[in-house]
This record gives structure tokens, C-alpha cells and sequence, in this order.
């Protein structure tokens, strides 16, 4: 592994905390197979089908979390370079702007820089994979009914910081190297949303070219 790469990954460069398994848990297995995707070769439209025997919302859960932890690393790589004199508003180039919303201070879409956009973003994403009504850890606990919902909105809204990282930081994951990294992680996401139907079609729109 480049050192650029060892950088993805170092844990000083985290945006948040990560989130991790029970070793020996049924879900931790699955986390160990959703790493696995990431190796050299792997098949990565085949590796995001839902294995047989398995529970679609254990999963997706297991992704769901995974793919928090990834982009809070790819994020935290260039968070320095993304201020509000820099970036002004979250956005993914002219044709696209995304405004936070959460119900609670912030009712309405509301137009913020980048990076408070981001930082309430992840708030938002680690207080529902930290809550166990939602993601619960403990087995035979079942998940909500309302659980797919959920995960479609936290992936819909990771997917804009790929979009938010692509098209206005990719110069810096360049100048790393690492860019063969980054293309895989979004690639595994890609195949992941759309083999299992998470996000609609139309929100993928601002990345095509890298699909």
C-alpha cells in the first residue's frame, strides 16, 4: 500500500468515530465479507448481491455502517481544503446543490457551506446507527419496520459527499494517489445502492461519468 493510501486510512485523519462489530456476532461475519469486496480482483457487482440464507436488513446494515466509516475516512483526507471561503455551499458544481434539512433546527432545506453541512450530516448519521431501536446490535432484536426507509435517506446523503468530493476536492485525492482507492470505495457503493435499490436512479445522476 502507497503511502498516500496509508494516509486514507489513518485513523488521525477520521472525520468521526468509527462504528464497529461484535467479533463473533452474525453481523460481524458479514462486515468481514463486505471488507473483503474491497480486495484486488473481487467481482464488485457480485460481491454486493445479498448472500443466501442472509437477512437483506442485516445486509444493508452492516453496509450502511461500513460505508460511514469509509467516507468519513475519504472525507477526512481533504476536510482541511474544504472551508466556507472555499466551498460556500454544498454543492456538486453548478447544476447541483444540497441543503440540509433535519426537522428539528433545521425544518426547512436550508443552503449552508460545505463543511457545517457535512458536520451535521455525519451528527446526523451517527446518532441513527448508534441508536438500537434502529440498528440493533443485540440478537433476536428485530430492526423497525421503517428500517429500509431510513437507510435509503443516511446513503442518499452519503452519496452526496462522494459527489461533493469528486467534483470539487478530486485534485487532492490526485495529488495522494489515491484516486484508484476512492474510484473503488464509490464503485462498491454504486453497485451496492443500486443492486439492493436504495437510491433513486435520478439522485445518482451528478457522478455518471465515473459509473
Amino acid at each position: 500500500m502507497s503511502i498516500a493510501l496509508k494516509q486514507v486510512f489513518n485513523k488521525d485523519k477520521t472525520f468521526r468515530p468509527k462504528r464497529k462489530f461484535e467479533p463473533g456476532t452474525q453481523r460481524f461475519e458479514l462486515h468481514k465479507r463486505a471488507q473483503a469486496s474491497l480486495n484486488p480482483g473481487v467481482d464488485l457487482k457480485a460481491a454486493v448481491q445479498l448472500p443466501s440464507g442472509e437477512d437483506q436488513n442485516d445486509w444493508v446494515a452492516v453496509h450502511v455502517v461500513d460505508f460511514f466509516n469509509r467516507i468519513n475516512l475519504i472525507y477526512g483526507t481533504v476536510c482541511e481544503f474544504c472551508t466556507e471561503r472555499t466551498c460556500p455551499v454544498m454543492s456538486g458544481g453548478p447544476k447541483y446543490e444540497y441543503r440540509w434539512q433535519d426537522d428539528v433546527k433545521y425544518k426547512k432545506p436550508t443552503a449552508l457551506p460545505a463543511p457545517q453541512y457535512m458536520n451535521l450530516l455525519m451528527d446526523w448519521i451517527e446518532v441513527q446507527i448508534n441508536n438500537e431501536v434502529i440498528f440493533p446490535t443485540s440478537v433476536g432484536v428485530p430492526f423497525p419496520k421503517n428500517f429500509l426507509q431510513i437507510c435509503r435517506k443516511i446513503l442518499c446523503r452519503l452519496f452526496r459527499v462522494f459527489v461533493h468530493v469528486y467534483i470539487h476536492h478530486f485534485d487532492r485525492i490526485i495529488l495522494m494517489g489515491a484516486e484508484a482507492h476512492i474510484n473503488t470505495c464509490y464503485k462498491h457503493f454504486y453497485y451496492f445502492v443500486t443492486e439492493l435499490n436504495l437510491i433513486d436512479r435520478k439522485e445518482l445522476e451528478p457522478l455518471e461519468i465515473w459509473t
